[in-house]
């Protein structure tokens, strides 16, 4: 049995610490006060209108949170926002009225079923609240389970994993220019129950705005998806409709798009919205199918939300590149993007081109992926993630080819039938690394390397639709920019941990040499050696990792380990060439990837 880490994780896996769980279930049902609606709990004010500053006390010393910033970030009172996907409403009080509860063990009314509670939260007092809370989930057929709650600090918390951050703080002598964040947090509930209400821990200075259950993703399987790697300047495009090529995994019956507005400090319009198989370039193989969000043609996205289209009827084929097409009818200067596309996309002229199956409106072309992150199709067996950087990004693989060590095992999986075809999900950043930020979570930057695979776990692991493995293969980046094999080690296992708090198997890559290449010292092979010798250990106790990919056996020269094969050297000494890619997908024991029940 794992380490007990987790309350909520023994729901899962069966004893709470070696309480068998019908025991701990009855411990953590108990309950006092009759549940309550979250805004009738409120006791604190965080939001105040700049002109009237003393109407809100945040945190005790008269600071607050601006109306103004949050109506700009697209934030408005009582407006439901999706982060993670979750459906959190901000608060209906305006400027000046009671819009959040201290967490004191009060009992919230909650009901649905799903695979996380999510909660709209922020710290005060000066330092994160790092799982110094722990509240207790009461389900409709009397058992409970506990979780454990983090709340980054409202001022000092990290940009990275953001919900939200505004540019100034209201103060009694006047405006601050600092970023003020709000956070989205998830935590695991036990799969199949029906939530009945929430306990909230025991700590004043964590502040909850809004709670939901975020629903299950079961009936859906990612086809395609990719992460978020930056925030950068763009076109600008002003009414212009972007059609953008996507490969899928997995087919389906119905389909449906999400678009993320990550990173983001101000709301971004959608127009009409569609999708089509490609034939060739921007031309459609047939009159693009219409997309809507919850009923309308278009959408708007607040900064840091996203929107999922509603879905819709169309044959989704395995193994073809989509038109996912969507019109921006304002002027759009900076976007979310994913820089390394290896594929090109389309621009149009002025004006809603996304219904068109013609190419002749697109006359100009990108090379990355802005706003779009994901494609699910109907039905299936669900989704593997791969969480990666530049190696599983596709670097140096063929433009447009679709060599991509991800897209050959989604093949692999596709032409047998003794295992689950699970859909595969590419989130894989060039230059990302385990545990430090490139991007830093926040304004318009040039580097695209994202934040760390720490801080963007929950967003591109855990909060994937209906993810069942997750393979990690990172690491080189850090070790070559200095980090420590202990460093590196502490990252994975943390990624480990709370993968398998939300049941979702974990197989980690060794990996793979890289002499030659001129950050690849001898002193990083040092470290990238005792990450992979700690990582095979686990083939032998298991106590972290489900399995283990030994790319590093992969492509490394016999004759010369610290190198990789020739063969398989795209050139640059650190990334693998189309060959080298085929031969990891190759090299997967599919049946590693089926989760153990």
């Amino acid at each position: 049995m794992r380490r007990c880490l987790w309350g909520a994780v023994a729901v899962l896996v069966g004893f709470v610490c070696g309480i068998p769980v019908a025991y701990a279930d009855t411990v953590a049902a108990s309950h006092g006060t009759e549940p309550r609606s979250l805004a009738r709990l409120f006791d604190n004010t965080a939001v105040s209108d700049d002109t009237r500053p003393g109407e809100a006390d945040f945190d005790g010393s008269g600071s607050s949170l601006s109306a103004q910033d949050l109506t700009a970030a697209g934030w408005t009172p009582g407006r439901a926002l999706t982060v993670q996907g979750a459906r959190l409403s901000r608060p209906r009080a305006e400027a000046g009225e009671p819009d959040n509860v201290r967490a004191d063990g009060q009992s919230v009314r909650v009901r649905g079923r799903g695979d996380a509670l999510a909660f709209l939260v922020a710290g005060t007092g000066g330092t994160d609240l790092s799982g110094t809370g722990t509240g207790t989930v009461r389900y409709t057929n009397g058992s409970g389970s506990s979780y454990r709650l983090s709340a980054p600090d409202w001022r000092g918390g990290p940009l990275a994993t953001k919900a939200v951050a505004l540019p100034h703080i209201n103060t009694p002598g006047g405006p601050l220019a600092q970023k003020a964040k709000l956070y989205v947090v998830t935590v695991p509930i036990a799969a199949g129950r029906e939530v009945a209400s929430v306990r909230l821990p025991r700590n004043r200075d964590l502040h909850v705005f809004a709670l939901a259950v975020r629903p299950s993703t079961r009936g859906w399987t990612g086809t395609w998806a990719v992460s978020a790697s930056g925030y950068t300047a763009v076109g600008p495009w002003t009414d212009r409709t972007l059609r953008l090529v996507v490969h899928t995994s997995a087919g389906g019956p119905r389909v449906r798009i999400r678009l993320d507005n990550t990173f983001a400090s101000a709301p971004v319009r959608i127009g009409g919205a569609s999708v089509a198989v490609q034939a060739t370039g921007a031309q459609a193989a047939a009159p693009p199918v219409p997309l809507s969000f919850r009923g309308a043609a278009g959408t708007e996205i607040p900064a840091g939300a996203q929107a999922f289209s509603d879905p819709v009827g169309f044959d989704v084929p395995a193994d073809a590149n989509l038109l996912v097409s969507f019109h921006l009818p304002g002027t759009v200067t900076a976007a979310p993007v994913h820089q390394l596309a290896v594929q090109r996309s389309y621009v149009s002229e002025p004006g809603d081109h996304a219904d068109d199956a013609a190419p002749d409106a697109y006359t100009s072309t990108i090379t990355n992926w802005p706003l779009l992150t994901g494609v699910d199709v109907a039905g299936g067996p669900g989704s593997v993630v791969v969480l990666g950087d530049s190696i599983t990004d596709g670097e140096k693989s063929t433009q447009g080819a679709n060599h991509r060590w991800p897209d050959v095992l989604a093949t692999r999986l596709r032409n047998q039938h003794v295992v689950p075809h699970y859909g595969v999900l590419n989130q894989g950043i060039s230059a990302n690394r385990v545990v430090t930020d490139r991007y830093p979570g926040d304004g318009i930057s040039t580097d695209t390397g994202g934040v760390s695979a720490l801080h963007r776990l929950d967003r591109d692991v855990l909060a994937q639709t209906s993810a069942r493995t997750a393979l990690v293969f990172e690491g080189v980046n850090d070790v070559r920019w200095g980090a420590s094999a202990d460093q590196v080690v502490a990252g994975l296992r943390e990624i480990a941990d709370r993968a398998h708090a939300r049941g979702i198997r974990v197989l980690a890559a060794t990996i793979a040499p890289c002499e030659g290449e001129t950050l690849c010292t001898a002193a990083a092979d040092t470290q990238r050696t005792a990450v992979n010798a700690w990582i095979r250990d686990n083939v032998r106790d298991s106590k972290y990792l489900d399995g283990v990919l030994d790319f590093d056996a992969v492509l490394r020269d016999p004759a010369h380990p610290a190198r990789l094969l020739p063969a398989y050297d795209s050139g640059d000494h650190l990334h693998p060439g189309d060959a080298g890619l085929a031969a990891l997908a190759d090299s997967v024991d599919l049946g590693s990837l089926v989760p153990r029940t």
